[in-house]
């Protein structure tokens, strides 16, 4: 490209700042044409003056710059210093290209080649700040030479006197002469410069933690977190977890927790005007749990953990409050009971009918499958009940004990560990089915959640989850945030119904008033069984909405339904007997039968089933059992009308 301007008054109102010669108008269209470092070529002739620009010099270049700063990026500075070379011979005086060579030299290891490259590129461009900046790193770094490093930070800092970037290095060169106080002054100048640059905010944890000043250290490796772009960044990232690790464990030493635990215990024993104990039991299989009074026919809450789950006195607050909870919810009669009973795991059984037929052709046990399941199905449910709640228990752990934080950092951190590993394995994973996992995974990614909403920690792409689960999670827990901040008593489990339901796990377990559930006595239960068992008569419970479902799917109006539940009932009590057993209780049912057994009559005792009290129906279902068990060759002769129901019975307990 050829530009041709007259050299008259009208050429200087184009370029108003300069001087009426020949030198002056050179520089000033020099500087105004050149592209980058590639210079205009520029003749003057007679009154006129030519300028031309090579533009495919210039967009040659600058692909093949483009292409050094990938190569770079990518670490393949092998590739890159052949390049380097090649575009400083094409062009000799730019100053980057000598900058990139110099870098690529000191990535390569050798330092002093790295330094005179960045001497080319300063020579060409004293100015060039990332040549300083590299300059000052290199003698900081590998020659341990801090008084020449600081020359070279000084001029940045004269070219650039507030860059946040280069007091940074100047405050973290500091530090490896032990010059605390010189790198504090450094930092503080760099955060006052960019208060959102993290690597200040780690330089300033490193300096807390050096001094002792273990809290700050804490604090401020969590800061440093949260402005860490982890995919960016990652070896910052890492550090300033390992910070908040180290400082944690140290301050986890000092704090004495005896004293809160003790002062909130004697709170919510008032509060519940009964007792409150607390006992280690390595034999549970969560990290703790709580065990109201009510639920276990004693006149005290019982706070069960374990003894090697690091922060203990956090999993005891965490029990502690889900009492608080309860209180309140109690306060306004609205608590409510988590059930799951033998239907609801039947279902769930059902539901993984393929992959029990996979295990049983890979040989496993019937008995194995169904104790494996059992243990899926508690563990599920565990999570669908808990994980709602213990948002709002660890939110008020966190605002109401700050001096606790780094024992409730490191015991939530523990537990999402434990999670990660459950999700991830490839055992697990292997032998878990799919859907089950997929729900857990699901869960576990919201606790993840709100553990970087309070600690800044991100583990949630550790869980190798799928985009359709990350973003059910974050669904799920953008409604979780909608009560967070002032949720009325017992809310939280319009969160358990909701996720449930959102997941379709809600065929797995009931939430029931607990005032109503109270009022209800063995007895009472078995007769609104026998006198009700479509549940036509209470049409307004949980309960008998889902088992009316359940029957309409699964039964018939020939089917005697309260039979049926005797049966299944009668199936996992002979379960684990000897056949010799099973057929004595079977001729001692049929003494009885001699005598006929009228379904409505109560109190029926079988000499071998001790502090056995049945109903005629439960007798009746018994009596069917035993025989279709241990004398099934006889089963017809007895003419009992129950084929039906034992086949419905054997259906829910089906693997």
């Amino acid at each position: 490209m050829t530009i041709i301007h007259p050299i008259d008054d009208f050429l200087y109102t184009l370029f108003p700042n300069t001087e009426k010669n020949q030198n002056s108008l050179e520089n000033a269209l020099a500087e105004f044409y050149s592209v980058g470092n590639i210079k205009p070529l520029i003749e003057f002739k007679d009154e006129f003056v030519k300028i031309t620009i090579d533009y495919q010099k210039i967009e040659t270049e600058n692909k093949q710059f483009a292409k050094l700063i990938s190569l770079c990026e990518s670490s393949n500075f092998e590739e890159a210093k052949i390049l380097a070379d090649k575009l400083i011979e094409l062009n000799p005086n730019n100053s980057e290209y000598y900058r990139i060579q110099g870098q690529i030299h000191s990535e390569l290891g050798n330092q002093e080649e790295a330094i005179n490259s960045l001497i080319y590129s300063l020579r060409w461009n004293p100015k060039n700040e990332w040549a300083l900046l590299m300059m000052g790193n290199i003698f900081a770094k590998y020659q341990n030479d801090i008084e020449t490093a600081m020359k070279y930070y000084d001029q940045v800092l004269i070219v650039k006197p507030n860059d946040c970037i280069t007091l940074n290095n100047i405050g973290a060169n500091l530090m490896q002469l032990n010059n605390k106080k010189e790198a504090l002054n450094y930092f503080n100048k760099a955060l006052k410069s960019d208060i959102n640059y993290p690597n200040t905010y780690y330089g300033l944890a490193l300096v807390a933690n050096g001094d002792g000043d273990y809290k700050k250290a804490f604090e401020l490796s969590l800061v440093a977190l949260s402005k860490t772009n982890k995919k960016s960044n990652q070896q910052l990232y890492s550090n300033s977890f390992h910070l908040a690790l180290e400082s944690a464990n140290k301050l986890k030493e000092n704090i004495n927790a005896n004293n809160i635990i003790k002062d909130f215990t004697a709170k919510l024993a008032y509060l519940s005007e009964k007792e409150i104990k607390i006992e280690i039991d390595d034999s549970i299989l969560t990290t703790a749990k709580i065990e109201f009074a009510e639920n276990y026919d004693r006149e005290y809450h019982l706070v069960k953990h374990k003894s090697n789950h690091i922060g203990v006195e956090h999993l005891i607050l965490h029990e502690l409050t889900h009492l608080e909870l309860v209180l309140e919810a109690r306060k306004e009669d609205l608590n409510e009971l988590f059930i799951s009973n033998e239907s609801n795991k039947v279902k769930f059984i059902y539901s993984l009918e393929k992959e029990a037929l996979k295990l049983k052709k890979n040989g496993v046990s019937e008995e194995n499958i169904k104790n494996y399941f059992s243990a899926l199905f508690n563990g599920l449910n565990s999570q669908i009940f808990n994980t709602p709640i213990d948002l709002f228990i660890e939110d008020r752990i966190f605002n109401n004990w700050a001096e606790l934080k780094p024992i409730q950092f490191l015991s939530l951190l523990s537990m999402l560990q434990e999670g990660i590993q459950a999700n991830t394995n490839k055992e697990i994973l292997d032998n878990t089915p799919k859907t089950v996992l997929s729900k857990s995974k699901i869960y576990n990614l919201i606790n993840a959640l709100h553990f970087k909403k309070l600690f800044e920690l991100d583990l949630i792409d550790q869980f190798n989850a799928t985009k359709l689960e990350l973003n059910q999670a974050i669904e799920l827990y953008k409604e979780f945030e909608e009560y967070r901040f002032d949720k009325a008593p017992a809310e939280e489990y319009e969160l358990v119904k909701h996720w449930g339901e959102d997941l379709k796990l809600d065929n797995y377990y009931e939430l029931v008033p607990e005032s109503d559930y109270r009022k209800k006595t063995i007895d009472s239960v078995i007769e609104e069984i026998q006198n009700d068992p479509l549940g036509m008569n209470t049409s307004n419970s949980s309960n008998d909405r889902k088992m009316k479902k359940f029957l309409e799917e699964n039964s018939s109006e020939e089917i005697n339904m309260a039979v049926a539940m005797f049966m299944g009932d009668a199936l996992e009590y002979f379960k684990n007997l000897p056949n010799t057993k099973i057929k004595e209780i079977a001729f001692e049912i049929a003494t009885i039968g001699t005598q006929g057994i009228d379904p409505n009559q109560k109190n029926y005792s079988i000499p071998s089933i001790k502090n056995s009290s049945f109903s005629g129906y439960k007798t009746l279902a018994y009596y069917y059992v035993s025989w279709a068990l241990a004398i099934p060759e006889m089963l017809k002769q007895l003419q009992m009308p129950f084929d039906k129901e034992y086949e419905l019975a054997t259906k829910f307990l089906k693997l």
